[in-house]
């Protein structure tokens, strides 16, 4: 494999301006060193750009009790499969980052970072990219930057008192940031559950704006759930195998925890312990905020899509004839009634600070191909895009379920590497 001495020395340990190099990845994180590997076995010659430091978003945009809630057997790092202890356990957020950290030590990227990428662009010829280092030129380029830059926060936030405090989910770090007081998170994806979850736990009130989320259990007929769903097959099923492709894409995770070995999170039993539970937040009028009449529906629906997937993991146990012990559904230990209110005052209810678990979105202000779709997400097939020669790696559902994890990186980079080789080759022929 090519190593960083492999590479020019002055390359790395210069400036950047000027130099050509046949491919550019943009992005250290775990997409841009899967594909970085899956280049140097290859022997392509490459550069990778990471505009802050390996493990960073995993370091500073989670929370300290954050851990994964896929089991560590399924980190698939190219070269880099998990070996530690609890291939059944979910890393917490700093193994997380140290298993990163190991995986650059192991095959020694051609890495840069501190290294911000700030415009791409085609001359006609070649990629440009305008770096903080000068400006690189590449025969092909790996965008892998994810899809996780800007914090998405609703507009209705502006129409909250000036005395509340304010922060997105990225920027929570554990209960004791939080002034005293209760506190209202909005969002029940992965994010808003898990964070609801870490307050709760600490002894705090919370107040949950649900949503149309979906769950699933963390465990099932003597198995991890995601660990039936691997063996199932769903993680290998490919994005044009759905109807709605774009939906599919953009669908919210279900939400389950891996903290402290895993467990379901079940927001009626949070409710049963003194968490209030709304419906999805409507309107902010000075210190009042308005719910709506959803709330059933909403714990009903990620009921159900639980109980679904159990559905798929009956099916296939009695259709490979297992032996497995059998185990009863869920039954809901708490119902909303009519005393569920649909506003409340923030004042009266001590109500101090609102956690905005409102998701992320992709920031390709600084490409400027024309790549996009009206939504400002870039058109491609598993990762190739319509402009030859780019591509983009490490976007949720880029072709699987694990397309955006640790679970199905490596396959999206290797492909994506085989269409390099293929692309380098008939680049030679045209020349």
């Amino acid at each position: 494999m090519k190593a960083k001495d492999d590479l020019s020395g002055h390359l790395l340990a210069g400036g950047l301006d000027g130099r050509h190099l046949p491919v550019a990845v943009i992005g250290g994180g775990q997409a841009g060193l899967a594909a970085s590997y899956c280049l140097s076995a290859a022997r392509v010659e490459h550069i990778v750009l990471e505009r802050r430091s390996i493990g960073h978003e995993w370091r500073e945009k989670r929370w300290d009790s954050f851990s994964l809630v896929t089991p560590n057997y399924q980190c698939l790092l190219p070269g880099h499969e998990y070996a530690g202890p609890a291939p059944d356990g979910f890393m917490v957020r700093d193994e997380i980052v140290d298993y990163l950290r190991d995986y650059v030590r192991k095959f020694d990227p051609p890495i840069l970072e501190g290294v911000e990428v700030t415009l791409l662009r085609h001359d006609g010829q070649r990629f440009e990219l305008q770096t903080s280092r000068g400006t690189l030129y590449a025969d092909q380029v790996v965008v892998a930057t994810g899809a996780y830059q800007l914090p998405r926060i609703p507009r209705i936030a502006e129409r909250l008192p000036g005395s509340v405090f304010q922060l997105h989910s990225g920027d929570y770090k554990n209960p004791q940031q939080l002034p005293e007081g209760e506190t209202l998170v909005v969002g029940t994806g992965q994010s808003g559950c898990q964070i609801a979850e870490d307050l709760h736990l600490a002894g705090r009130k919370v107040h949950l704006a649900t949503g149309t989320a979906p769950r699933v259990a963390r465990f099932y007929r003597g198995r991890d759930c995601m660990t039936w769903l691997d063996e199932i097959g769903h993680y290998t099923k490919g994005i044009t195998e759905f109807a709605d492709q774009d939906g599919t894409r953009h669908k919210v995770n279900h939400y389950v925890t891996g903290r402290d070995g895993g467990r379901d999170i079940d927001l009626r039993a949070f409710a049963r312990e003194g968490m209030q539970l709304y419906g999805r937040l409507s309107t902010i009028e000075g210190s009042t905020v308005s719910f709506q009449d959803d709330l059933k529906r909403n714990l009903d629906g990620a009921d159900a899509v639980a109980e679904g997937i159990k559905n798929l993991i009956d099916a296939y146990i009695a259709e490979k004839g297992l032996n497995q012990p059998e185990e009863p559904r869920y039954t809901p230990v708490w119902e909303p009634g009519p005393d569920v209110p649909d506003r409340i005052n923030l004042y009266t209810c001590n109500i101090s600070s609102v956690i905005w678990c409102t998701g992320f979105s992709a920031d390709y202000r600084w490409i400027d191909l024309p790549v996009f779709n009206g939504h400002g997400y870039p058109t491609h097939t598993r990762g190739v895009t319509s402009l030859p020669g780019l591509y983009v790696l490490g976007l949720p559902w880029l072709w699987t379920w694990g397309s955006g994890r640790f679970r199905g990186i490596g396959d999206d980079a290797r492909h994506l590497t085989e269409q390099i080789l293929r692309n380098a080759q008939l680049q030679k022929r045209v020349a």
